[in-house]
């Protein structure tokens, strides 16, 4: 069976994680969103994938390949140019991606599934496949009901006894909201979808071809079922799902690593004396991590794999990223160390080379120059003394 996952998008919301990262390849605990999905493709029986990719495109395609390693075929289609030696976006929307690659080869030629690549599911296709060919319906889309005062974050679907779509909203004000039955970004289409997709133009699913389809008549049904929806949508939705594994509160999302203690995992060849540790779960540390003896750590944490933690320093349910030295006199609390950058939860980013912290925290692999800037700030500090 044929399914694609959309996944050419910049991830706006995400950043400053999407400044080096597609959004499908944020990691939730050193796996990245979109091999979840790959995953629950797979034991559905959707063997072949094909993945639409624009904005740093290359991590999605150079991690995934053909697919072989996780038991099905994946193939890409990149929206987008060459000029000289850069790689100009050109993203089509999300019904305009598949629209190409239907036009390229007739891919897309009996039923086939639709899903963002951005969200953790399990959601059951069979009842949902028997559902759509039991309505012979065009376009089927799954919902979930959500708080009233969250409608404005989704596409909202009005729907009669049976199941047909009568009026889709794209992100309406919760005070218009005609329900509060929201889009998940899960689809199953007929071949026949194409007849209402223009070529050639950016065209999104929800926000032009969901309301066409409404306005026509075309029959285009929704089915709400309880299932596991997790939308990685904004930063702070990264933080809160990352807590939820960390939390165990995602049964089918199980920790990677071995369990040490309770609420502590690590990954292979973890250096620390935990009985010289202060460490309260839960916590993740990764492989090839050193913790010195006197340094704490409160969970939910995440340190990750190649990292170095300095004597004395204090982890305070904060995220640190691969290869990340962390000073001494380090105290972070809600803090996440990426892309050079302390991260708050809200977004709020400080650059720690533009902050002249690079001394305090900085890439591990860094032990020349760290050394140096240790050493002058040492000096500073006995001057001062």
């Amino acid at each position: 069976m044929k399914a694609m996952i959309l996944a050419a998008g910049k991830g706006t919301r995400a950043r400053p994680l999407t400044t080096i990262l597609p959004k499908p390849m944020i990691p939730l605990i050193r796996k990245p969103i979109m091999e979840s999905i790959v995953e629950h493709l797979r034991n559905y029986g959707f063997n072949q994938l094909m993945v639409n990719t624009s904005y740093l495109s290359g991590d999605i395609e150079n991690y995934f390949r053909d697919g072989h390693a996780w038991g099905v075929e994946m193939g890409y289609s990149y929206e987008g140019v060459m000029e000289g030696n850069t790689f100009v976006d050109n993203v089509l929307g999300s019904a305009g991606g598949m629209k190409h690659i239907q036009n390229f080869s007739g891919f897309f030629d009996d039923t086939f599934v639709v899903v963002c690549g951005d969200a953790l599911i399990d959601v059951d296709f069979d009842q949902v496949l028997a559902f759509h060919r039991a309505r012979k319906s065009v376009a089927t889309l799954i919902m979930r009901p959500v708080p009233a005062d969250q409608v404005s974050k989704y596409g909202i679907v009005v729907t009669d006894e049976q199941g047909r779509v009568s009026k889709f909203q794209e992100k309406p004000k919760a005070e218009e909201a005609l329900s509060n039955n929201a889009n998940t970004g899960i689809y199953v289409f007929e071949p026949e979808i194409f007849n209402y997709i223009p070529d050639g133009i950016e065209y999104d699913i929800g926000s032009q071809l969901f309301p066409k389809l409404a306005e026509l008549g075309v029959p285009f049904y929704g089915i709400a079922l309880p299932f596991q929806w997790v939308d990685i949508g904004s930063l702070q939705d990264f933080w809160h799902v990352n807590r939820m594994i960390l939390n165990q509160e995602l049964p089918d999302y199980p920790m990677p690593g071995v369990q040490i203690a309770p609420q502590i995992w690590c990954g292979l060849n973890v250096k620390a004396d935990f009985a010289n540790l202060d460490i309260e779960g839960p916590v993740y540390i990764g492989s090839s991590t050193e913790i010195q003896p006197g340094v704490t750590i409160r969970g939910p944490a995440i340190i990750g794999a190649g990292c170095l933690l300095e004597q004395g320093a204090v982890i305070d349910q904060s995220f640190i990223a691969d290869y990340t030295r962390v000073g001494g006199i380090a105290n972070l609390y809600q803090q996440m160390i990426f892309a050079g950058k302390v991260i708050s939860p809200d977004g709020t980013a400080i650059d720690l080379s533009d902050a002249g912290l690079n001394w305090l925290i900085d890439d591990k692999r860094r032990t020349d120059i760290i050394t140096a800037e240790k050493s002058l700030f040492n000096e500073l500090l006995a001057q001062n003394s």
